[in-house]
């Protein structure tokens, strides 16, 4: 089975939703989705909730990358996913114009953007927005802009994907939040814009910004970031883990819960062999180079999976230990992650059948989804709604 690699440009071609894999790591992946289904986000051509993993009704051997939408108290759920050929494929709720599609027509089986195209490299999606990145390495967005999340200078609603203001064809990973995004080029800047409230931009400030600006630490060896609820977290080269913004249940790291940070900080934990970390609402969770998997946060529904329901304020494993976790994805209260050994985990909040096992009861612990297996490549928690996707084949 394939495992993930810190990242080099050389090394790496595709960027899965906050995380890389090497070029030769995959073929061809089915796609399953479940949970939640009011607004077709489960791409079933119907509104029906699944407590266990289902094929979308495109079906397929082909789909590569997917992002389930995190809604944050509202109901915009959405999914976007790429497949090999390079095309990028939405369906949920429209009523923001999220979907790309020039319209505000809630689809419920998966149709490519308006813009269409054949090179589409990562997507990722924010509550009301979408943000994706091309092989030719230009950053695109759509949807909802009403704090600037679109970072095209300017507050306007965008039907389309359109380039943001700062252009470019060197972008490599993008991570939309809520009402604000983030991204990296590959010099190893890293860039913010949307909403600042929370100081989320890492700026120094709660200013809002319609254009992408560099953080107050600026650098250029930051690998990995994840844009969450109010609260964001980015690796660097050196394998250390920096966090900022909202801190109201811990979900910093800090060892406090102060209000706001404005600028980067490490985690308590310190260390610098952190590869993969991903933000939640009000969670964080990150993956070590010795395959050991950290949560922190909010631990209401049992979802930082140390079976309780206690908040963290600094970065602990899993009850489930062990040292093969490659991936992990964060929903509302919920998380999932996927093992070396292609397994498939969920722990949480099990409303709406979120978990896919079957059942919709929290499960303080992880737990393997219904489907099982052992070929599962990427996962994305939405706010009530998981997808993923499988390896059909290994080539190394």
């Amino acid at each position: 089975m394939p495992t993930f690699y810190n990242f080099t440009e050389n090394n790496i071609v595709r960027s899965f939703d906050d995380v890389f894999v090497p070029a030769d790591a995959f073929r061809d992946g089915n796609l399953f989705t479940w949970g939640y289904n009011s607004n077709s986000q489960l791409g079933l051509n119907d509104t029906t909730s699944r407590s266990t993993p289902v094929t979308t009704i495109a079906g397929g051997s082909n789909w590569i990358q997917i992002s389930c939408s995190g809604a944050h108290f509202n109901f915009n759920y959405h999914t976007a996913a790429i497949k090999t050929d390079g095309t990028l494929w939405v369906w949920g709720n429209n009523n923001n114009v999220q979907l790309g599609t020039n319209d505000t027509i809630r689809k419920s089986t998966p149709v490519t953007t308006f813009s269409g195209g054949t090179n589409w490299k990562q997507v990722s999606c924010g509550p009301t927005y979408t943000a994706a990145i091309k092989n030719d390495g230009t950053l695109w967005t759509w949807g909802n802009n009403s704090s600037g999340q679109l970072g095209i200078n300017g507050n306007t609603n965008r039907s389309t994907p359109v380039t943001t203001f700062a252009g470019g064809t060197n972008w490599k990973q993008v991570s939309a939040g809520y009402n604000s995004c983030m991204a990296i080029k590959t010099d190893g800047t890293l860039w913010s814009w949307g909403y600042n409230g929370r100081g989320q931009h890492a700026t120094n400030d709660t200013t809002n910004r319609s254009t992408p600006v560099t953080t107050f630490v600026g650098g250029t060896n930051w690998m990995q970031i994840s844009a969450g609820f109010r609260h964001r977290a980015a690796i660097k080269t050196d394998g250390t883990l920096w966090t900022w913004g909202y801190n109201n249940s811990g979900q910093l790291g800090i060892n406090n819960v102060t209000t706001q940070i404005l600028t980067p900080v490490t985690t308590f934990a310190g260390g610098t062999n952190w590869k993969q970390v991903f933000c939640g609402e009000n969670s964080s969770a990150a993956i070590k180079t010795d395959g050991t998997l950290w949560t922190w946060g909010i631990g209401f529904n049992v979802g930082l999976g140390v079976n309780d329901a206690t908040n963290r304020s600094t970065p602990v494993t899993t009850f489930a230990g062990g040292n093969n976790w490659k991936q992990v994805s964060i929903g509302t209260h919920r998380m999932g992650a996927i093992k070396t050994d292609g397994t498939l985990w969920m722990w949480g909040s099990g409303n709406d059948g979120a978990l896919g096992n079957a059942g919709i009861t929290n499960r303080s612990t992880p737990v393997t989804t219904f489907a099982g297996g052992t070929n599962w490549k990427q996962v994305s928690c939405g706010t009530k709604h998981t997808a993923a996707v499988t390896y059909i084949d290994s080539v190394i």
